[in-house]
């Protein structure tokens, strides 16, 4: 198998895909389950939005490991992680204490910060040309994954109780044990891939990007932690049941999911700070018209926000691998370890206006932060 291919391996694509979003399913349990941590252990919505901080703290790692699998294949680490991240998020609903819920959350996380720091340049070696394309793929295991999760848990809580969530991890053992089947002779790096540079040129040669990206990370972190993390405690509290909050995260992940394909696909075409415009300005617009509305319509709202919102994904990720050719894992991997880190933070913060004012008016503050964003992707470099 050669490091960059002429064309588009979709069998091997979709192989990885699959095991991000069995991964996925199992990570998308937790804006669920907060609800019912908020009631059985009186957490305050703050303490419950850094239950997500815990998970999403070992992502600092991901660019020491991206550093990594540029020299070595560490596509173990992919292979694993779904049947590690199930354990962990399946234990969730016997913790009996919140200490208990944090240490499983670490534990997830370190599982998650390994498949999201080689899973995606896997993928993207296998892509050829069509990078935007592939990360499409790829986005679209993630969206699929957390369009299945609260869905999952959600009936899992109804059916088996809390007490028999243990049971859903039988899924990600299994999806491992495919990997380890399929990928066999899929290397994390490619034996012909050329030298990485090293940590300090490599840093150097993202400079450029890194400065708007940070920016804009910082933004569109507000409205997509408001709704992917938030939006079933705000629909609870607006008198929605536990299952149709839950499900509204499902119908917003399940537009994602076309999203995530075509925002990728038509930034390969229209250049990625293009459909990165049109998203910035959608989104917002969209955002303001879900708080201002109710009843059936957030049905619409909520497909329309998912197309917009979560259409971008792959189209940054495209972005920063171009940008780093020899270092892709170490280029992802930082991406991602940003990523995480400035989302959580911002989750934290839209708990705590939640908390001092209320949710609507942190809605209403991160509808309105990827307009301040929008001068930083004229700054970004590659194509129009």
């Amino acid at each position: 198998m050669t490091p960059e291919v002429d064309g588009f391996e979709a069998g091997r694509v979709l192989t990885i895909s699959a095991a991000h979003g069995v991964h996925d399913t199992y990570t998308a349990f937790l804006p669920s389950l907060l609800p019912v941590f908020i009631a059985n252990l009186a957490l305050s919505k703050t303490e419950a939005g850094l239950l997500t901080v815990f998970m999403q703290g070992p992502s600092l790692l991901q660019p020491f490991i991206g550093h990594v699998a540029d020299q070595v294949s560490l596509r173990y680490l992919v292979i694993l992680a779904p049947a590690a991240t199930a354990a962990m998020m399946s234990l969730l609903g016997i913790a009996p204490a919140y200490g208990v819920l944090a240490l499983l959350l670490v534990l997830a996380g370190l599982s998650s910060a390994g498949i999201h720091s080689v899973g995606p340049v896997m993928a993207g070696r296998l892509s050829g040309e069509s990078l935007g394309r592939g990360m499409g793929f790829w986005m679209v295991g993630g969206e699929l994954g957390r369009t299945l999760g609260p869905i999952i848990i959600v009936s899992a809580l109804q059916i088996l109780t809390p007490r028999g969530t243990p049971w859903l991890m039988l899924g990600g053992v299994l999806m491992s044990g495919i990997l380890l089947v399929l990928l066999q002779d899929v290397a994390g790096r490619p034996p012909e891939a050329g030298a990485a540079l090293p940590w300090g040129d490599a840093l150097r040669a993202l400079g450029p990007l890194l400065t708007p990206l940070v920016g804009i990370i910082i933004v569109r972190s507000f409205m997509v932690s408001a709704l992917t993390t938030y939006l079933p405690t705000f629909l609870s509290e607006e008198g929605s049941g536990l299952f149709f909050a839950g499900a509204s995260l499902s119908i917003l992940e399940g537009a994602g999911v076309i999203g995530a394909l075509v925002g990728g696909s038509m930034s390969d075409r229209l250049g990625r700070r293009t459909v990165l415009f049109a998203s910035m300005v959608a989104t917002p617009l969209l955002m303001f018209v879900f708080l201002a509305t109710d009843g059936a319509v957030h049905i619409l709202l909520l497909l329309l926000l998912g197309l917009s919102a979560l259409s971008v994904g792959p189209v940054i990720m495209a972005l920063v691998q171009e940008s780093l050719p020899e270092n892709r894992a170490l280029a992802n991997g930082l991406y991602m370890a940003l990523s995480f880190v400035l989302r959580s933070g911002v989750i934290v913060l839209i708990g705590a206006i939640g908390d001092w004012l209320s949710l609507r008016a942190a809605f209403a503050v991160s509808a309105s932060a990827p307009l301040l964003g929008l001068p930083l992707i004229l700054l970004l470099p590659g194509r129009d």
